[in-house]
């Protein structure tokens, strides 16, 4: 069966962290489309500079968690930033955890999860700087390069993408999680 993943982004978006897991998940053969706030082409951030444009596929008023089988979050500063104060890009984010699909988020895209409301009670890594903000919203932060809970994948940073794209691929195998909630 044919899997359609999401990657939710907006302009800022940490490149290495779009670009290395969307290349791995098209190698398994999966559909990777990436959403966004608006139409035409988004751009990057790599080495403290903007990078690399990339064409959005869909925007959020297209879509809805139920055409999808999972969700990846980049993270990067600025991305995370803007995602998280759009309402729509949040219930799009929690409909995946109600549905009980694998969803994952690396460096600071896990601050979308707490503005998700999404993060309680669940073990979690991320880039340092946000761990105190995780642990404020009820998650058990540990400095892992990868944890999974219950079909919720994080990661630290870049170098950490090996074992969080080859995590994400199994959550995504997986299908979905009874206990992955919101």
């Amino acid at each position: 069966m044919e899997k359609r993943i999401a990657i939710l982004a907006t302009n800022g978006f940490e490149e290495s962290e779009l670009k290395s897991p969307k290349e791995a998940m098209e190698a398994e053969g999966f559909t990777v489309e990436i959403v966004s706030e608006e139409s035409g082409k988004i751009k990057g951030w790599a080495d403290g500079n903007w990078s690399n444009e990339y064409q959005v596929d869909k925007t959020l008023s297209d879509v809805s968690a139920e055409d999808y089988n999972a969700l990846m979050l980049p993270g990067g500063v600025i991305n995370p930033d803007k995602l998280r104060r759009n309402e729509d890009a949040l219930t799009f984010v929690r409909d995946f955890f109600k549905q009980g699909k694998p969803v994952a988020a690396i460096c600071h895209a896990p601050q979308i999860l707490i503005s998700a409301d999404v993060v309680k009670g669940r073990t979690m890594t991320s880039f340092n700087s946000i761990k105190d903000d995780l642990k404020n919203a009820g998650a058990n932060w540990v400095d892992k390069e990868v944890v999974v809970d219950e079909a919720l994948v994080t990661s630290r940073n870049p170098n950490d993408l090996p074992v969080f794209n080859s995590k994400l691929i199994e959550e995504i195998k997986e299908g979905k999680h009874e206990l992955q909630h919101a």
